[in-house]
């Protein structure tokens, strides 16, 4: 892998993308690239492969997606670009950015595909309209694939976003069979906020010679307050709720590693008095976006939610950040008993 680490030109008009791309990028008021923009798109439109390292909200959507849209032939009816996300609300969001940047791009036609949605009306969809660009989870975007209702072999854009969090979901081998449909000449291009060994055997099975790049500290950080707290396991919820009226966050999401911890921590929280609501992977699609709406717009103070089902969450002025579990630590074996304890950290602003 090549390794690209700067790039002296950080103002859009710099870049040669294609003209069309102007009105979504004045739309979206883009004017100076983040690192992850100035760094990764040179490459991109050079048609390189790119692995980026960069966290959520760096700005990486555009990155890929200008990238994309650059190449885009609009008069050829066919899927040429797919970009594969960990969830539905991801995906979402990715979809209402590209169509944002293609403003200026006449007839293009865009198909947001994933799990969780009846499968008949997508179905339709690919029936009456031939999109040029697919955005999906990749259960579903394999699922329609085998059934021969979305032919990906004429992709020449295959992404890969937040693709660590797609492997922590089990996704891999699904990810290795749909870019197995897409075109050999494809440009792959792989963003993840971490680098672990995984991410790097996916990136050598499924990437050309690909430049790296690597965002160290491409924004100055919010001043955040950490804490953390230790309490016995039948206290635990007692202790989220003491730690939460202690504080009185203006708002708050708190993240559980399961379902079942999710509703019962959001009930428990609600018998507590908060206005707490639970966001989890089991809820119809309908109930997680009005779920999304009421914390978006304040009718909540309180989201618990997975980790899996928040990813790419986008809320603004977020008060505090809890959570209700995290990895266990290991410690000497012993034989003496102890009263169990369970870990609650939190983040404030």
């Amino acid at each position: 892998m090549r390794h690209l680490r700067k790039c002296g030109m950080t103002d859009f008009s710099s870049l040669p993308l294609s003209p069309a791309l102007a009105p979504g990028i004045d739309a979206l008021g883009y004017t100076t690239m983040t690192p992850v923009q100035a760094q990764s798109l040179p490459p991109i439109l050079e048609g390189r492969d790119v692995i980026a390292q960069a966290p959520t909200g760096s700005g990486k959507t555009a990155a890929f997606g200008l990238g994309l849209l650059h190449r885009l032939d609009p008069a050829t009816l066919r899927v040429q670009a797919l970009v594969l996300c960990p969830t539905r609300e991801l995906a979402d969001q990715v979809g209402k950015q590209l169509r944002k940047l293609a403003t200026g791009i006449p007839n293009l036609k865009l198909l947001v595909l994933t799990g969780g949605m009846p499968l008949a009306p997508q179905l339709a969809s690919l029936e009456v309209h031939h999109p040029h660009v697919v955005v999906g989870t990749p259960g579903r975007i394999q699922e329609l694939a085998r059934k021969r209702a979305l032919n990906l072999g004429q992709v020449r854009c295959f992404v890969l976003d937040e693709a660590d969090r797609m492997l922590d979901m089990g996704f891999e081998e699904p990810i290795r069979e749909i870019a197995g449909r897409t075109h050999k000449e494809r440009q792959s291009l792989l963003f993840s906020a971490t680098f672990p060994e995984s991410i790097r055997e996916l990136a050598r099975a499924l990437l050309n010679e690909p430049v790296e790049v690597t965002i160290d500290g491409q924004t100055e950080a919010p001043s955040i307050h950490q804490l953390f707290f230790e309490t016995e396991l039948s206290s635990k919820q007692k202790a989220l709720a003491g730690l939460l009226l202690k504080y009185t966050p203006e708002s708050a999401v708190v993240f559980c590693n399961t379902r079942k911890d999710v509703d019962e921590v959001a009930n428990s929280l609600r018998q507590f008095g908060f206005s707490a609501l639970a966001l989890h992977g089991d809820m119809e699609q309908r109930d997680r976006d009005e779920v999304l709406l009421q914390f978006s717009n304040r009718s909540c103070n309180v989201l618990v939610a997975s980790d899996v089902a928040a990813r790419g969450l986008d809320v603004e002025d977020l008060a505090a950040v809890v959570n209700y579990e995290l990895r266990p630590i290991s410690t000497p074996t012993s034989t003496a008993s102890a009263v169990p304890v369970a870990p609650v950290a939190a983040g404030l602003r």
